[in-house]
């Protein structure tokens, strides 16, 4: 027996000896140990797995509470500050733009001969050398544009005696047409409104000179910004497209391709929508010369050169010329041609909207007319006149360059140092 009670302490000992913690413990090197502080050390992922299980589940309940910040409004975060950095990019470019309005309006000019003369003179180059050529096209149109200026100038100056008389004997017309059916307007009330508009103006004589004046001083700016679109149309047409082969060959060659898509595209809207619209306003001019003619309203010649004009603000430029020759009409002709005047303006706006712009910009441009209309809105709040006038043509250019470049294209087409962008 006592040789067993010695053998269970001993092997009581060894138990002890082999616990970690036990008494008589010694920390063992060798694999032993090395297996021991594995053990140890890898427990610690294991805490760190579920911490972060914990935490997932914790973000997965927030969700629910709606403290946590969903997909959506991570997105829309991120688009929300591109387009900030976007909208401050192109404040800054208008901004610079406004600074050079001149230059850019002569520039913009000089791209509107260039795309409307180019034809002739690419024509005329046949028998004649190139700047021969485009100096007679050039030229030539400014002769007739000059002289159909000077001919309606001619025709006001001539007319003005009789127009003043035909005026004031108008306004009496109109007052006895308001005082009767079916207006009835108390003859007290016009002649207060009449003794008004004097008051006013002998009172605001001063600033309406001064205005007048600040009109001369525009006047010699747009006779500058003509000039500088004449000079820069005669190069445009003479070597426009080694200008643009000269750009891209500064390029990167990787980009040269979808920069060559892009102007070729950028050019053949812009002239065909320039083109377009000049036919547009021709026809509409042709249509109101012909009813004012018609009708015998006085400045028949001159307001339809103002329809043309005018024709070049699409949805707004036309009736507003029309309602100029509605009043000319009422002053000269009576409510009664004037009413027919004014059914005019619906006529030629179905005619434009329905007829020419479909036929003669379908191919060119393709816009809503509520984009059109927010362009128009858009250009003139920026821009005032200047910039509904150049609105469309840009958001058009704009259009057809995006929708030109998300066509994909297998192979690029090579460039032709000769050829023209368009």
């Amino acid at each position: 027996m006592g040789g067993g009670d010695t053998q269970v302490d001993d092997g009581s000992r060894r138990s002890q000896r082999q616990q970690p913690g036990g008494p008589g413990s010694r920390p063992r090197s060798g694999r032993g140990g090395r297996r021991r502080r594995y053990v140890v050390l890898g427990s610690r992922p294991a805490r760190g797995a579920a911490a972060r299980t914990a935490g997932t589940a914790v973000r997965r309940a927030g969700d629910h509470d709606g403290a946590a910040v969903n997909r959506g409004l991570r997105v829309a975060a991120a688009y929300a500050w591109r387009l900030l950095l976007l909208g401050v990019a192109v404040y800054a470019v208008f901004t610079i733009l406004g600074r050079l309005q001149l230059v850019g309006v002569a520039l913009f000019l000089a791209l509107v001969v260039t795309s409307v003369l180019r034809p002739l003179a690419d024509l005329l180059a046949r028998r004649l050398p190139r700047a021969a050529a485009v100096a007679l096209s050039v030229v030539g149109s400014l002769i007739v544009v000059l002289g159909l200026l000077v001919l309606v100038g001619g025709l006001v100056a001539k007319e003005s005696t009789q127009l003043g008389q035909e005026f004031s004997g108008g306004v009496g017309r109109i007052q006895r047409w308001l005082e009767g059916a079916p207006f009835h307007v108390n003859h007290a009330v016009l002649s207060d409104l009449q003794g008004k508009v004097s008051t006013f103006v002998s009172q605001h004589r001063s600033e309406l000179i001064s205005r007048a004046l600040s009109g001369a001083g525009r006047l010699v700016e747009v006779l500058t910004a003509a000039a500088l679109a004449l000079f820069c149309s005669f190069f445009f047409m003479h070597s426009g497209d080694k200008y643009w082969y000269w750009f891209q060959a500064l390029l990167p060659e990787g980009a040269r391709d979808t920069w060559g898509r892009a102007g070729r595209t950028a050019w053949r809207t812009f002239a065909g929508y320039t083109r377009g619209i000049i036919i547009v306003a021709a026809s509409n001019a042709l249509l109101v010369g012909i009813a004012l003619f018609a009708l015998r309203v006085p400045l028949a010649l001159p307001l339809m050169l103002l329809e043309f004009f005018a024709a070049f603000i699409p949805l707004v430029g036309s009736p507003i010329a029309l309602a100029v020759a509605t009043v000319v009409a009422l002053a000269t002709r009576g409510p009664v041609i004037a009413i027919v005047v004014l059914a005019l303006i619906v006529v030629v706006g179905q005619i434009e909207g329905h007829v020419l712009h479909p036929l003669v910009l379908g191919w060119a441009v393709r816009l809503h007319p509520v984009v059109v209309a927010l362009s128009v809105i858009t250009g003139s709040i920026l821009a005032g006149v200047v910039g509904a006038v150049v609105s469309v043509p840009m958001v058009s250019v704009a259009w057809s360059v995006l929708s030109e470049l998300r066509i994909p294209r297998t192979r690029p087409e090579p460039d032709h140092p000769g050829r023209s962008p368009d």
